[in-house]
């Protein structure tokens, strides 16, 4: 089985999320699309985000009933911060029999160099990357063989759902109703 792992901090999860898994799911030979929910990424703050328990289950709501999609919580168990090497590496000793690939925007492929054992990820997994505007030149790195997907992109992002919620307005129609509810009955982003 072929295992595309989708990772991000999913603070909170939304449309825009859904609809990229889902579509390179079904665009491409990946049998599943595994949202794996970061605790804490390398590269990023982790001042503002949401206990990770929260984030995950809030994944699992927005996939329930879904095939294809599936949450991961892979990170939560591997030293902090999270490398993606690192977390590629466990996943072949746990699921020998599975192949997992990386995917990812067209800007974090540029920015791919600056991740821990990059080569190691190009040489053994596939990568499948979503363009994305103002970031359509991709490097040539040795060895990579990229399968590059005009997915449809939202320009919904995490960080104006949290916005919405501090300033009072509607997050309606930008995450799943269930994820709507959980934000709104746990008062997250407040």
């Amino acid at each position: 089985m072929k295992i595309g792992l989708y990772f991000g901090s999913f603070n909170p999860v939304h449309h825009g999320h859904l609809i990229l898994a889902n579509y390179i799911q079904q665009h491409s030979d990946l049998d599943r699309v595994w949202l794996v929910v970061s605790p804490q990424n390398p590269l990023k703050s982790s001042a503002s985000l949401l206990n990770e328990y929260d984030r995950l289950y809030m994944v699992q709501v927005a996939v329930e009933g879904e095939r294809y999609l599936k949450a991961s919580d892979i990170e939560f168990k591997l030293p902090r911060p999270s490398y993606t090497a690192d977390t590629l590496a466990y996943l072949h000793e746990k699921y020998p029999g599975y192949e997992f690939a990386i995917i990812m925007g067209s800007d974090s492929y540029q920015n791919l160099s600056k991740w821990k054992n990059y080569a190691y990820i190009l040489r053994d997994h596939g990568v499948y990357i979503y363009k994305r505007a103002g970031h359509e030149n991709l490097p040539d790195y040795p060895g990579a063989k990229p399968t590059v997907l005009d997915a449809p992109l939202l320009p919904i992002s995490a960080t104006l759902i949290r916005n919405n919620v501090r300033e009072g307005l509607s997050i309606r129609y930008l995450v799943p109703d269930k994820v709507m509810e959980e934000i709104e009955r746990n008062g997250y982003y407040r």
